[in-house]
């Protein structure tokens, strides 16, 4: 399956679902999320709380595939985040973000939630990026995860594993303000394509 959705209807497409949909969004020129108040999506570790109220909008896939987005941002609160989401179930997932710190400095990273707990592996960036490229690759019950601040040049983030397996998961875009309110991103469109990670060695 390969599509290219830009949200130029005004309308949800149907082949999408929110999980949790915002009080404000809207579609038309790209997707455009506000979020509501104290969302997040994490579980257990370090923090000891269990959030899975942030917004998303998700759409089945099969097999593997590649799942890339745009998004342009203007974060305000600390925490404030967007970007691409995997998932199965609550306890299975993996997003891909940048969360704002300060106006210094945001971090750059990925999520993956196995078994009930999640990691988070980071890097420092400049705040002063308001715009990024996320994909996700699936093989199996492997991801690998990359960003790209110019949508051409691509930064392996990681290769995570998923220990549920499941031949469809959703996947699509998320956003979430952990600690504030009224987050605004757009994304410009959501692709679906065939997988170009050969994997091979490495590590």
């Amino acid at each position: 399956m390969s599509f290219v959705e830009q949200f130029t209807e005004l309308t949800r497409p149907e082949r999408f679902v929110w999980l949790n949909e915002p009080s404000v969004s809207r579609f038309g020129a790209g997707l455009e999320i506000v979020t509501d108040a104290r969302t997040d999506f994490w579980q257990r570790t370090h923090y000891g709380f269990q959030r899975d109220d942030g917004h998303a909008l998700l759409t089945r896939l099969r097999g593997d595939f590649a799942l890339t987005t745009h998004v342009r941002y203007q974060p305000q609160t600390q925490y404030d985040q967007c970007g691409l989401m995997i998932r199965i179930d609550a306890n299975y997932w993996i997003k891909a973000s940048t969360e704002f710190e300060n106006e210094s400095h945001s971090r750059l990273g990925s999520v993956v939630t196995n078994r009930g707990y999640s990691d988070w592996a980071t890097q420092d960036v400049l705040s002063s990026h308001t715009e990024m490229w996320y994909r996700i690759s699936r093989r199996g019950p492997d991801y690998l995860i990359e960003a790209s601040f110019d949508g051409a040049r691509w930064l392996q983030l990681r290769v995570a594993h998923l220990h549920k397996n499941a031949n469809v998961v959703l996947g699509g875009v998320y956003a979430c303000s952990p600690i504030g309110r009224a987050f605004r991103c757009v994304f410009s469109e959501v692709m679906v394509g065939k997988s170009t990670w050969s994997g091979g060695e490495g590590g």
